[in-house]
Formats: structure tokens, C-alpha cells, sequence
């Protein structure tokens, strides 16, 4: 049963931020104003009457029926999972004897999901501020990824040396990874996306003019500056940069790391993460140049988040040689003790 649910919620996982990500890119953040219900009922249905209110009042805006459905559709599945998870745990404490169940984790992902439901509730209060829902993202991702160290864990997938150098590289590989979805969140929730509309120059310039300094200040509203002003092109440009270079050094990064895998005979993991990582790369050019289709701009976000799992299965797997010698000596004196 525990192995079952870990499996069960770390698919359910995936599915509510690549959904997530479908509501934000669709402008259904803000389809049910309130929370945790809509206009104070269970669902857009019992609140249609004033769903037609807000619509008619702002035809075109944030709220009407169907985006109200998108936003309580993801309120259910992220309620779903968070139940789970908190069965998980439980399972895990009374199962804490068993090597392959890790309830410190299970205890941890708790938390992360009582705040992530904290920062989902702030997203629709205070009105989409760009810290908030960036932070929304990388808790579902934490979520996913502490997630997958226990279904890892629980499928009993077993470790194999690898030099400490390659092993150095697989968690730099992570950190690199983990800062770019954190630009990617950063660029979407601040609508940059389509700041720069020609690849792989930005406005015909390898380097173009931009405000920085606004771009990358975290308290402020969507759309404005800290004091108030509206958020420029300049900065948006920065955002989107950004972006970009950072998609160069992870590109570089993984590529090395996928050539060092092969070599020391990893290649079935080598092969999967230049494929993911080409399909990635690929989708960010096609999002610039297509303008942004909603289609491809999920699809963008479903491959940070399958990539990220491929980061975490390598880093799971790959054994130092030290700790393998120390593991090695203990097992053989056991052996003829």
C-alpha cells in the first residue's frame, strides 16, 4: 500500500503542476477570486450566478465560468494529493523499520505541502505578486522531487559506484537546473515570455538594453515596479534574457554530464538525459518563435518538471567510490565474521 501511494502521488504530482501551469498560462489564476471555495461555495457551479456577475462587469477579465473551473480543478487534485501524501506519512512512521521507507522525508513533505497550500491561497489574495507564485511553482517541484527520492527508494532501484568527480557534476547538474526553472518560473509569472520575439538575437542585439534592477526585485506587484511604477519593457527584456543565458549554462552543464555518464558506462542514463534535454531546449526555441501557443508553453513547463525528476533519479543512483569502499569492506568482514 505505501509503495502504491508514493507511486499514485508522485503521478498525481506531476499532474497538478503541469496543470497549474495550464492555469497560468491560461489566465485562470484568478478565476475564483477567493479561497479555498469560489465566491464562499464549493464550486463554480453553486457560485455561477456570481461568476456572470464578475464576467458581465469585466467582460474579458480574470473570472468567468470556465476559467473558474480550470482554478477549482486544480484546488481538487492539489487537496486530493495533499491527503495522500499525509497518508504516506503515516505509513511511513509506522513502517519506519523498513530500509526502504524514509519517514523523515515523508514528514518533510507534509510541511512542504501545508505551506504550498499556504502559497496557493496567497496567489489568489494577493493578486498573482510575482514572488508568491514563483514560489507556488518551486514548492510543487520540491514536492515532486522529495516525492520521487521516495519512490525511488521504495522500488528498490539500487545504486552503482561512480567516480567522485561524476558524482561532484550530477549535483552541480541539479543546483543548474534547479536555478533555471527557478528563471523559467520567474520569466512566466512576470509574463516575459514573449519579451523578446526573435531567436537567438533579443530585438536583433546579442545584448539588448535592459532595467535589470526591476527586472529581479522580488517585493512588488505584477506588472509594476517597488515604487509603483509600471514595470517596463526594458525590465521584462532582463527577465527574458536572463532566462536564456541561464538555458546556455544548464545546456552546457547536462550536455557534459550526459558525455561523462556514457563514458563510465551510464549510457541508458546518458541517452535519456540528452534526449530530455534536447526536447527541452527545442520547445524554448518553438515558444519564441511560435509566439507563445498554450500547448507548447505547457508542454515547456511539463519538460522542466520531467527533466528535474531525471536530475533526481541520477543523483539517487550514482554511488561515490568512497562510500562504496566503506560499504564493501563492511559487507566482506561481515561475511567472515
Amino acid at each position: 500500500m505505501y509503495r502504491r501511494l508514493v507511486i499514485l502521488s508522485l503521478v498525481l504530482t506531476l499532474v497538478v503542476v503541469v496543470f497549474g501551469a495550464y492555469v497560468r498560462l491560461s489566465d485562470a489564476g484568478l478565476g475564483c477570486p477567493d479561497w479555498p471555495g469560489c465566491y464562499g461555495q464549493m464550486s463554480p457551479a453553486h457560485a455561477a450566478e456570481h461568476i456572470a456577475e464578475a464576467e458581465s462587469a469585466a467582460p474579458g477579465g480574470p473570472v468567468s465560468l470556465p476559467k473558474a473551473w480550470k482554478e477549482m480543478i486544480h484546488r481538487y487534485l492539489a487537496a486530493t494529493l495533499g491527503f495522500i501524501i499525509l497518508v504516506i506519512a503515516v505509513l511511513a512512521w509506522r513502517q519506519r523499520r523498513d530500509p526502504d521507507v524514509r519517514p523523515g522525508i515523508a514528514v518533510l513533505l507534509v510541511g512542504v505541502v501545508i505551506f504550498q497550500g499556504l502559497l496557493g491561497k496567497w496567489t489568489v489574495t494577493l493578486l498573482l505578486k510575482p514572488a508568491i507564485v514563483t514560489g507556488h511553482l518551486l514548492g510543487g517541484l520540491t514536492t515532486l522531487a522529495l516525492l520521487a527520492l521516495l519512490a525511488i527508494r521504495a522500488a528498490g532501484v539500487r545504486r552503482r559506484v561512480a567516480s567522485p568527480g561524476l558524482v561532484r557534476l550530477a549535483r552541480l547538474g541539479l543546483v543548474l537546473l534547479l536555478g533555471q526553472i527557478a528563471l523559467g518560473g520567474w520569466t512566466s509569472t512576470n509574463y516575459a515570455a514573449l519579451a523578446c520575439t526573435d531567436f537567438p538575437t533579443c530585438h536583433g542585439s546579442w545584448w539588448p538594453t535592459m532595467d535589470v534592477g526591476n527586472a529581479f526585485h522580488v517585493v512588488r506587484e505584477l506588472g509594476m515596479t517597488a515604487a509603483g511604477d509600471l514595470l517596463s519593457h526594458e525590465a521584462l527584456t532582463a527577465i527574458h534574457w536572463a532566462h536564456r543565458l541561464g538555458a546556455l549554462l544548464v545546456t552546457a552543464g547536462l550536455l557534459l554530464l550526459a558525455w561523462k555518464l556514457l563514458r563510465q558506462g551510464f549510457g541508458a542514463m546518458a541517452a535519456m538525459l540528452a534526449l530530455l534535454l534536447a526536447g527541452q531546449v527545442g520547445l524554448g526555441i518553438a515558444n519564441v518563435l511560435l509566439s507563445l501557443p498554450l500547448p507548447l508553453a505547457v508542454a515547456h513547463n511539463a519538460g522542466a518538471a520531467v527533466l528535474l525528476l531525471m536530475m533526481v533519479l541520477i543523483n539517487t543512483r550514482l554511488m561515490p567510490q568512497r562510500a562504496w569502499g566503506v560499504a564493501g569492506r563492511k559487507s566482506h568482514e561481515n561475511a567472515y565474521a
